[in-house]
């Protein structure tokens, strides 16, 4: 049985290439931020840092775009030699290189913070580039989100041959806040009540199937159909790449807030410059991927998010599963009363979003007893 130091150094992967790169790429990168601030708080941590790795840049690459970091950036090689714990996270780690730190003791966990089984599946189907790879490698423990529960859980248990802890999503605005203040436009973040028409915004990736725009674009259309006066402008984000798709063209110019030209579709943006100037509600949707930032943006903000997921408490105005037409319902419920409920939401989503706190103890607490876990077993 490995022995515990007395206090841990531990690594977090982070995907780093060379060239531009971006904080609001994806979450992940978010996700690796929050979880270092988290660990730096820990009874158990002593240092913490970020591994730069998997994509062929390094630590210098990973500082041109993580001034925000809290803790220092080192590469593969000072990992195997100055960590007790590596977490691997944004990048995966060479099969080699685990099966080298672990024969001294230490430990490696993966912490899974994406819809692994149906990604994989993806791929394996329609040939795609991979993702996660299933390589035999050695890992002590895996670690992911209440989202997974469903689909990944048993996967990651079978695939990865360790046992499985559920630990909670994190999420600070000090990032979003912090890029709200640097911009160069003075954007003013957050809902604007007053408005006599609404502009709709949606933002799922529309790279995997858990995240798409079919059902936020027919949200829209079954409340355009109910109140055909309520509907400024429609932004379908992460779309752009599927303008010339076919099938997405047949179903989009189906719809009457694309026939009657209320429809844009856009490329990928960071969601505090485009909900600052163009929307005024955000419609989402997910299947098993029920933990999403855009989320705790959108209800940062006090905007309207329409939903369906059962992970936010009583926050927003949730239909269910891909009930588009309860969506729609729900689209006109809010157009009906948020700006009359516009405080009691802020109140609600803040009491909400201070659950998911880096820096909260309940979280700290609970991450910390996840590792201390892993070295009693």
């Amino acid at each position: 049985m490995a022995v515990q130091p007395q206090k841990l150094r531990v690594g977090i992967s982070l995907f780093v290439r060379k060239g531009n790169q971006s904080l609001w790429e994806n979450g992940i990168f978010q996700n690796c931020l929050f979880l270092a601030q988290l660990l730096q708080k820990s009874a158990l941590v002593s240092e913490v840092f970020l591994v730069a790795g998997g994509g062929g840049g390094d630590a210098q690459d990973a500082l041109a775009f993580l001034k925000e970091s809290p803790v220092p950036v080192i590469d593969m090689n000072a990992a195997m030699s100055q960590l007790d714990l590596m977490i691997e996270m944004s990048a995966q780690l060479g099969k080699e290189w685990m099966i080298e730190f672990r024969s001294t003791g230490r430990k490696v966990v993966s912490m899974r913070v994406g819809n692994d089984y149906v990604i994989d599946s993806e791929r394996m189907l329609f040939n795609k580039p991979h993702g996660l790879l299933i390589t035999g490698a050695p890992y002590d423990e895996v670690w992911t989100l209440p989202e997974y529960i469903n689909t990944c859980a048993p996967y990651f248990a079978s695939t990865f041959r360790a046992p499985v802890k559920i630990v909670p999503h994190l999420w600070s605005p000090e990032l979003l806040d912090r890029a709200i203040q640097e911009s160069r436009g003075g954007l003013l973040f957050g809902y604007q009540p007053g408005r006599g028409r609404w502009r709709m915004g949606m933002f799922e990736p529309n790279v995997c199937m858990v995240k798409t725009s079919h059902i936020p674009l027919l949200v829209c259309e079954v409340a355009h159909r109910a109140q055909p006066n309520m509907t400024e402008r429609v932004w379908a984000y992460n779309t752009f790449h599927l303008k010339d798709n076919p099938i997405f063209n047949g179903f989009a110019h189906n719809l009457d807030i694309v026939r009657h030209g209320l429809t844009s579709f856009e490329g990928r943006f960071p969601i505090w410059q485009v909900l600052s100037q163009n929307c005024d509600a955000v419609i989402s949707h997910h299947w098993e991927n029920a933990q999403n930032y855009v989320y705790y943006e959108a209800l940062y903000g006090g905007y309207p998010l329409i939903h369906n997921s059962h992970l936010i408490g009583d926050c927003g105005y949730r239909y269910h599963d891909f009930d588009c037409e309860e969506g729609g319902r729900a689209l006109c419920q809010a157009f009906a009363e948020h700006d009359e409920d516009l405080n009691s939401y802020r109140k609600k989503s803040r009491r909400f979003l201070a659950t998911l706190d880096p820096l909260a103890d309940e979280n700290v607490r609970i991450y910390s007893q996840v590792i201390e876990q892993l070295y009693a077993n």
